[in-house]
């Protein structure tokens, strides 16, 4: 990836920079993300860098022990932008006065930008933008000029055009702020002057061919969930090694309706041989009973899917490599952004804990790419609308929609109650519209009337979220006319149910998953 022109984006610990990553990669520029604390002089000339942006930060630049600024990125001499806490360290760098605001400045905020500033080319005088900051700049360094101010007459950007180091004291990188995207877009191009994009076409032409020249007459495993991560994964890999892949899908017995057989007939037809079905529907059910707590639920289908999974890769021959569908949010996220090098690092997928145990070496052909850029690659890769498109669905499965003991009726019924509200959503031209959606069976029976007799049954609460990343996430506002009849469905269909209730919480407070 060294051809690419690449901005670095410099963690400090804002909830917020995977949003600045899939900002500029959504205008086909290639970025990484790295801790402050992890960046050397060799990583900074290693890298064709065009740029540097400076994230935000939970600390505050007054605290003696907070994160520090790198002196050597500004020996470098390529633009700079600092976002909110990467903002008050350049002003704290260049000798400027930060000030403690009485009270913390959050949400949404106008601003009144100077139209002389590259920065704000092309976007209206006032503009609506996304605070979320507890310091401000009481006098900007010297050499810098203001160029915003916000309606609570806050000092919302400086720069200094000759040194080319620019500041915002909001979030351009958050949906809230309107002109967000066309702020970066003059970062990027008409100050950091990009001018070959990042192409999903040449990724996929050099990363088959690096494949090939890697896995040459090797033998590679791959972990098969259906999902789109690891079917992108294992579509790219043969497309470059072919027959040396072999795919193992494991069931376990909390997939959705028909999904078993659904993978099987997909992955089957295009592996052949080479695609093995592990039914251990019995193994995961027996080692789950009489389990409650959730996160004993996920360790147990964890751990034992590491032990179905092992049993079964040894039976192939001569395997010497292990592919994983991590993306690069993964990586940012397993990088110890605190603590020395020996800090824990946390593991990707269910199979985590597998290299260590098999003596694999590992191969990650997505490890570069985010979620949505992985849908346009299977695109590119001929892969069915139907499984890119698929809303994400947690490893544990069903066990975390069941809250409480787990057994095959429960999970017959939360199968038909989920296929019967998902095609209702797929009829009615609403799937695409939401990023997840599914029900959870309740451990509460209520009494209800039916063919007046009265019933004592479950209770089902379905979610509809809409979200960009899943980091956070609104609940889907159905017309009443939408869930009168997804109700009547569910009631009508599945007579162990009497009562369906609708999720109305945005994460956060909640989560999107309920265990």
């Amino acid at each position: 990836m060294l051809d690419n022109e690449t901005i670095l984006i410099v963690d400090y610990g804002s909830q917020y920079t995977q949003l600045i990553a899939r900002k500029i990669r959504e205008q086909n520029v290639y970025c990484l993300v790295y801790p402050y604390n992890k960046i050397g002089s060799k990583f900074l000339v290693s890298k064709n860098l065009s740029g540097i942006i400076l994230s935000g930060g939970p600390n505050s630049v007054k605290d003696k022990k907070s994160p520090k600024l790198d002196k050597k990125i500004l020996s470098l001499n390529i633009p700079i932008l600092g976002i909110c806490y990467g903002l008050q360290l350049l002003c704290n760098e260049f000798r400027g006065k930060i000030g403690q605001s009485s009270s913390r400045e959050y949400g949404h905020s106008l601003i009144n930008h100077n139209k002389k500033s590259e920065l704000f080319k092309g976007i209206k005088k006032t503009s609506q933008v996304w605070m979320s900051h507890g310091d401000h700049i009481k006098k900007e360094p010297n050499g810098f000029v203001v160029t915003s101010f916000s309606n609570k007459n806050v000092i919302s950007s400086i720069e200094d055009k000759k040194k080319m180091i620019f500041g915002l004291q909001f979030h351009p990188e958050v949906y809230h702020s309107l002109d967000g995207k066309k702020i970066l877009s003059n970062f990027l191009f008409n100050i950091c002057k990009i001018s070959t994009k990042f192409k999903l076409e040449d990724f996929l032409f050099n990363k088959i061919n690096e494949l090939n020249k890697k896995l040459k007459n090797k033998k590679v495993i791959c972990g098969l969930s259906g999902g789109v991560d690891s079917t992108v994964t294992s579509f790219l890999l043969h497309r470059a090694i072919k027959n040396n892949l072999y795919c193992i899908f494991v069931d376990h017995g909390l997939l959705r309706h028909n999904e078993s057989n659904e993978v099987v007939s997909i992955f089957k037809k295009k592996f052949g041989n080479n695609f093995i079905r592990v039914d251990a529907s019995n193994i995961f059910l027996s080692k789950l009973k009489k389990i409650k707590d959730p996160e004993k639920k996920r360790k147990i289908i964890g751990k034992t899917f590491i032990e179905v999974f092992e049993k079964e890769a040894k039976k192939i021959k001569n395997v010497e490599f292990l592919a994983q569908g991590t993306l690069y949010p993964d990586i940012i996220e397993s990088i110890p952004f605190f603590g020395g090098p020996t800090a824990k690092i946390k593991s990707h997928h269910n199979v985590g804990g597998l290299p260590e145990k098999m003596n694999l070496k590992i191969v990650e052909p997505l490890k570069e790419l985010f979620k949505d850029e992985v849908r346009l690659l299977g695109k590119k890769l001929s892969i069915s609308p139907d499984l890119l498109n698929r809303h994400p669905f947690p490893g544990p499965g069903l066990a975390i929609r069941i809250p409480g003991e787990i057994d095959r009726k429960k999970i017959d019924i939360l199968q038909r109650v989920d296929n019967h509200f998902i095609t209702y959503l797929k009829e009615k031209n609403i799937y695409k519209k939401i990023w997840q959606a599914f029900a959870i069976l309740l451990p509460v029976k209520s009494v209800g009337v039916m063919g007046d007799e009265r019933t004592y049954s479950y209770s089902i609460a379905i979610r509809a979220v809409t979200s960009v990343d899943g980091m956070t996430a609104d609940f889907y506002m159905f017309s009443k006319e939408d869930l009168t009849e997804i109700s009547k469905r569910i009631i009508s269909n599945v007579k162990e149910v009497n009562r369906v209730l609708y999720d109305f919480t945005s994460k956060p407070p909640g989560t999107i998953e309920w265990e």
